[in-house]
């Protein structure tokens, strides 16, 4: 019942965020608009690491290396097929194949899970310093020059399936992304939801104990993570459509570290806090960066500080659990009166 409830206010505030997605170029301007789209973007990468972590326990400092083979791919792809619907397959497919080969290592090897945020953060570093050298016309794939730190300018947006003539305008592409976000939000929710997600979340509490059930903790562990990089390039793809370009950048390590805040703000072990986390601090940033009057690194920081010592659940949970609490004192005691025997 509690699984039932929980299931039917996801898709009831689904639906009124689809319906505010949809309705949204009515009322805000264009600029507002591109501003939400990349929120909404980042907002899905979020949600990649917050699966990964929070329901596996796999901690990865690198999931900006998927979110860059990803948005990568995209690229490439969309430059040399001329048409973004092989490119978003790709992108989703490409940083799989690359989680799968990087994840049955490390976790087919017995590395901890210390060691394994450490490999994965390394792994980006490799991917940011191996892109960011193949400037010159040497370095292409197809008609796609790779452009170095300079990046791949250019590249084509979504455009409808089937038709690479039809371009989507920056609305269309806001409700794309917008929705998009809202389907893997309900997916990963239908996936928690399941025996596959009931296996993961008691392998993360005790991996031990899971194993003696029968069941292997390396393969569900492995299969995470590959949805984790899956979810990823398709943000990826998102951000690329968003901007029309790519750079070396994608793969830097602040932005490793920003999306590890943002799930941890937002409460890792739920999928709403990500979400949550993600769109209020790329709004903070922005802010910042208009008015110019901090450093944005220096507010994350401080920000991250006084959420691990002060509200070290996160947004989503605390709130949870003051409504839960606010609940149990304003509900009635059950009727405790003793029951009158009747005499025969």
């Amino acid at each position: 019942m509690h699984l039932l409830n929980g299931m039917t206010g996801a898709l009831i505030g689904s639906a009124i965020a689809a319906v505010a997605i949809l309705t949204a170029p009515l009322y805000i301007d264009l600029f507002q608009i591109m501003q939400l789209t990349v929120f909404a973007a980042m907002a899905v990468l979020a949600l990649s690491l917050g699966f990964i972590w929070g329901y596996g326990g796999i901690l990865c400092f690198g999931q900006t290396s998927f979110f860059g083979l990803g948005a990568y791919a995209y690229a490439i792809a969309a430059i040399n097929f001329g048409d973004s619907t092989p490119a978003i397959v790709l992108a989703i497919l490409i940083p799989v194949i690359f989680a799968a080969l990087l994840g049955y290592f490390m976790i087919y090897g017995g590395i901890s899970d210390v060691y394994l945020g450490v490999i994965t953060l390394t792994v980006s570093l490799i991917l940011f310093n191996l892109v960011n050298s193949t400037a010159g016309d040497f370095y292409k794939i197809g008609e796609a020059r790779l452009g170095g730190f300079n990046g791949i300018p250019g590249v084509p947006t979504f455009n409808l399936p089937g038709n690479p003539g039809y371009i989507l305008t920056p609305e269309q592409a806001w409700m794309v992304t917008g929705i998009a976000l809202i389907l893997v939000y309900l997916g990963l929710r239908v996936l928690i939801a399941s025996s596959f997600g009931r296996i993961i979340i008691a392998i993360r509490e005790n991996e031990t104990r899971a194993a003696l059930l029968g069941y292997d903790p390396r393969i569900y562990k492995l299969i995470t993570f590959m949805i984790g990089g899956a979810i990823a390039g398709f943000a990826g793809a998102l951000y690329v459509n968003w901007g029309a370009f790519v750079s070396p950048t994608i793969f830097a390590l602040g932005l490793s570290a920003q999306i590890i805040i943002w799930v941890i703000i937002g409460g890792r072990g739920t999928l709403i806090g990500p979400v949550i986390g993600c769109l209020l601090l790329q709004w903070l940033v922005t802010e910042i960066g208009t008015q110019q009057a901090m450093d944005a690194n220096f507010v994350l920081g401080a920000i991250l500080i006084v959420f691990v010592l002060l509200v070290p659940k996160g947004i989503a949970p605390t709130l949870r659990d003051l409504v839960v609490s606010r609940l149990a004192r304003d509900t009635p005691p059950a009727a405790t009166g003793a029951t009158t025997k009747v005499k025969t």
